[in-house]
């Protein structure tokens, strides 16, 4: 049965161009940019730290409340802000007379990181979602931000929808599916994976790095699809993302 479904996954999610996603293999990305105390997680600053370690930038995206792509990644402020407004009900305006908690910096626009980054490092747009969530408006909202962008980048996520959309509106941009087994998200049982991957038709795979080494991986990078792996945290898990994967998305003591 599992080699039958790995010959499954391979045949709906065909190995992409290696010309236009080999770049995703050689970097390590700084998982919601290179943060530690003193600096928030998807800042600024945490960014530049990332940029000046030579390493490629995970970030987060959620929608304001009039559509903009922001820079973050919980769904409220309560954690960063310490303020409990849903991120939703805010204007992107209003963002930016917040500031965090052990920061002066504001969260910042998707645009922004763009015109910091400039290309220098490879970015991995993360696009948040949950159940009953219009996910389009996201998708949206930062394929317009990209529009005139010219670095290398990627966009991914949890919610498979996102990648088929990408497929369909934005074929050039490069599209990952987001994957966890354990109680947290969405494809907790074999089959929600299979049939993610199959409504996705991703051209990577970012797989939760306690669930490796695992059949699906393991058949999709054979067929030469690449496999990035979060959250790598620790030496230990560095160690098995180098082995079973081909790019950590690392924190931390994981920081290579």
């Amino acid at each position: 049965m599992r080699s039958l479904l790995s010959r499954l996954d391979r045949h709906l999610a065909p190995s992409p161009d290696p010309a236009r996603v080999g770049w995703l293999r050689d970097w390590s990305y700084a998982h919601r940019g290179l943060h530690s105390d003193g600096v928030p997680e998807n800042s600024l600053a945490a960014f530049a730290g990332a940029m000046e370690r030579g390493m490629g930038i995970e970030c987060d995206i959620q929608r304001s409340r009039d559509d903009y792509p922001m820079v973050f990644h919980d769904w409220d402020f309560t954690r960063l802000i310490g303020r409990p407004d849903k991120t939703e009900a805010l204007t992107a305006e209003e963002w930016r007379t917040l500031s965090y908690l052990e920061h002066e910096e504001a969260p910042i626009a998707l645009g922004e990181l763009l015109a910091q980054v400039a290309g220098a490092v490879p970015l991995l747009i993360e696009i948040k979602s949950r159940r009953r969530y219009d996910v389009e408006e996201s998708c949206i909202a930062v394929r317009d931000a990209l529009k005139n962008y010219r670095g290398a980048h990627a966009v991914m996520s949890f919610d498979p929808r996102v990648s088929r959309w990408f497929r369909r509106n934005s074929p050039q941009t490069v599209h990952g599916l987001v994957i966890r087994e354990d109680e947290k998200g969405m494809t907790q049982k074999a089959w929600q994976r299979h049939f993610a991957l199959w409504l996705a038709r991703p051209d990577f795979v970012a797989y939760h790095v306690m669930a490796l080494p695992n059949p699906m991986t393991c058949g999709l990078r054979k067929a030469g699809m690449p496999i990035l792996t979060w959250t790598v945290d620790s030496a230990e898990l560095l160690a098995r993302a180098q082995k079973h994967a081909d790019a950590p998305i690392a924190e931390g003591p994981g920081v290579p």
